[in-house]
This record gives structure tokens, C-alpha cells and sequence, in this order.
């Protein structure tokens, strides 16, 4: 058997095989960031398709963290038991699900939560609005969101939490020089750039107890100018590693968007896929903690040579599944070819209209049909 399929485990946290269901925005919650049917019914369909673990969209742990509509909320008791129903249901359908725990930061949509965006540093040119740079009190009280948010999702029935630190988000913010320009302990050195992460993690660890699984999505770099180098992005992954961290997903670039975007368009061939995995190599080099690769992945091939060339030890991919939510047990089943997915990100369009993200390139095939 190819060891894509082999079990695998993160704290306890056992899964089917190496495939995972990267976060992404579903723009299926409804309006107040509530668990909804359609939600539920887009991650049961993950979990009878085959992948060894889903990550759920990004969830905001604060109200003034939402990045965008219809996003999903985990920043308050009220949410549980919607929240429930959708962990049991995946597990109804043999699945495995963990919460990613989001704050958008800089990024966050004004116009929703009506407040002033929170940043690690607020200086001339950021943003046209204005935004609020956080203090070391509004630091600390964002740990405590966090870990809030970490026992919430316990509660409700998730395997395990991620915390979201790529692409731009808050806590990514914090560690680019191009966001993070703070005089304090939490700005300069690495050192200080991190220093959120290990008290956010640190005190998800007290909320949620040593038997459960904690990961971190990370930038390998910003890929621009004066952004988070790989170099400091390993001794992030170091410190958190040392203090104890479950598993490291590793992504890259920011959400504003170019040609090393987290969501790059025409992956056609296989020497355009896998697109961090150059930097994988350097984090399974220097790192002893299971790493999850993300980052264009659309071959079974690519994915197979990947885990048996030791170049990661999870496969992680998010809009394939929005074509295929059966890829995995298609290509268990013997149909190796590679994903339908198009890499047009034209499926984040029909949800910035309330509809929800789905493949629009396959509904134009069928209606031609």
C-alpha cells in the first residue's frame, strides 16, 4: 500500500491516512458566523470522500477579528452547540475535524464588526482607515481569545485546534517585518516577533490539556520585500516545536495577492505544484515534529514522491476538494488521475455573493452537457 494511505497520528489524534483538508473561507456560515446546514453538509462530504483529516475554515476567535461575511465564529460559548452538530456529523461519517483559530488583523472586514482593524503596528501607508495598533494589554487579552476559543472548540467536539499564523492574518503580522514594526518585547528580534505565538500556544496548551493535538499554519516567507525569511520562519517553528507543538502546516505568502500568493492560479503541470516544498526540505531537516505540506498539491504522484522522499509527512490540499470532495477514495480506488481542479479561483466568487463557495468550472461543464 502506498504510505499516502498509511494511519497516521498527532497526539492521539488518529487519522485514516496523509491526506488533509486544508482551511479555507467556505462563506457558508450564516450572517452572525453561525454553524449552518450547508456548512455541515460541505465537511460531512470531506469526511465520506476519504481525507484523513479536515481543517475547518478559518474561525475568528474575537468579533473584531472576522475577515470577511459569512464566516465561521467560534468566539463565544452561544456557538457550541451548532458547533457540536457539525463535529458529529463528521464523525458520524468517519471523519476527523480540527478548528482553525483565526484573527484577520489588519485585514479584518470594518464594515462587519464595525470597529477600526487591530494591527501589530499602525504606521503612515498601512491602510487609508484608520487602525488600531494593539497595546501589550490588548495583546494579552487576545492570548486569552485564543485560548477561549481552543476550549470552545474542544467542547464542541473538534479533534484538535490550528492556529492561524500565514498569509497575513494577525499573528502572521506580527512576525513580517513588512506589519510588525513595535519598539517592545514583541517587536525587533525574532525572538520578540514570536513571543505571541508562544504565549497563544502556551495558553491553548493550559486550556485544553496535553492530550490534544495543537498545530500551527505557518509562512515559510512572505515572498516580498523586507517579508518573513525562511530562516526566521524555522526558528518559529523551533520555539514552538521546543515548547511542545503537535505538527506544523506550512504555507506561504500573503493575502494581497501576486505571483507567490498562498492560492496560485494555472497549476497545470506537476513542476508547478507543491510550491513550498523546496522550504519543506529545511523544516524536515531542522525540525522533529510532523510537518503537513500545502501549497498547490494536484497529482497523486506528487503527493506519493513527496511522503517517500521524506519531503513532508501530511498532504494537504483545499480547492481540489471544492470540485472533489471524493478525490482520496478516487484515487484509493485505482483512478490516479490528477485532481479536476482548475486553479482559476473562480470559486471564491459565488461566495462573495452569499452562495457559498463551490466549483464553478464544473457547473458550466454540466450545463453544457
Amino acid at each position: 500500500m502506498s504510505k499516502v494511505f498509511e494511519q497516521g497520528e498527532i497526539n492521539g489524534m488518529v487519522v485514516a491516512n496523509r491526506f488533509v483538508r486544508s482551511a479555507t473561507w467556505e462563506g457558508q456560515a450564516s450572517d452572525d458566523g453561525s454553524v449552518t446546514p450547508k456548512l455541515t453538509d460541505t465537511m460531512t462530504a470531506l469526511a465520506r470522500g476519504g481525507v484523513g483529516f479536515i481543517i475547518s475554515g478559518h474561525a475568528y476567535v474575537s468579533p473584531e477579528g472576522q475577515a470577511g461575511p459569512w464566516q465561521l465564529g467560534i468566539d463565544r460559548d452561544e456557538r457550541i452547540p451548532g458547533l457540536q452538530s457539525m463535529t458529529a456529523a463528521v464523525h458520524d461519517n468517519g471523519g476527523k475535524i480540527v478548528a482553525q483559530l483565526a484573527h484577520a488583523g489588519h485585514f479584518a472586514a470594518e464594515q462587519l464588526t464595525g470597529l477600526p482593524p487591530v494591527v501589530a503596528s499602525d504606521y503612515e501607508g498601512l491602510a487609508e482607515s484608520p487602525r488600531r495598533e494593539l497595546t501589550t494589554g490588548d495583546i494579552q487579552g487576545l492570548v486569552t481569545a485564543f485560548a477561549n476559543a481552543a476550549k470552545r472548540a474542544r467542547e464542541s467536539g473538534f479533534d484538535g485546534v490550528q492556529i492561524h499564523s500565514a498569509h497575513g492574518y494577525l499573528l502572521s503580522q506580527f512576525l513580517s517585518p513588512v506589519f510588525n514594526r513595535r519598539q517592545d518585547n514583541y517587536g525587533g528580534s525574532i525572538e520578540n516577533r514570536a513571543r505571541i505565538h508562544l504565549e497563544v500556544y502556551r495558553a491553548i496548551r493550559d486550556a485544553v490539556g496535553s492530550d490534544y493535538p495543537v498545530l500551527v499554519k505557518l509562512n515559510c516567507r512572505d515572498f516580498v520585500e523586507n517579508g518573513l525569511s525562511l530562516e526566521d520562519s524555522l526558528q518559529v517553528g523551533k520555539l514552538m516545536a521546543d515548547a511542545g507543538l503537535d505538527a506544523i502546516e506550512l504555507s506561504g505568502g500573503l493575502l494581497t495577492g501576486g505571483k507567490l500568493s498562498p492560492s496560485r492560479m494555472g497549476i497545470k503541470t506537476e513542476d508547478k505544484e507543491a510550491y513550498f516544498k523546496d522550504d519543506a526540505q529545511a523544516f524536515k531537516r531542522d525540525l522533529d515534529i510532523p510537518l503537513i505540506l500545502v501549497g498547490g498539491m494536484r497529482s497523486f504522484s506528487v503527493a506519493e514522491r513527496l511522503l517517500d522522499d521524506g519531503g513532508a509527512d501530511y498532504i494537504s490540499m483545499s480547492r481540489p476538494f471544492i470540485r472533489e470532495p471524493d478525490l482520496i477514495n478516487r484515487w484509493k480506488s485505482g483512478d490516479l488521475s490528477r485532481a479536476a481542479c482548475k486553479s482559476d479561483n473562480l470559486c471564491f466568487k459565488p461566495a462573495m455573493k452569499g452562495d457559498g463557495i463551490y466549483c464553478v468550472t464544473e457547473e458550466r461543464m454540466e450545463a453544457q452537457q
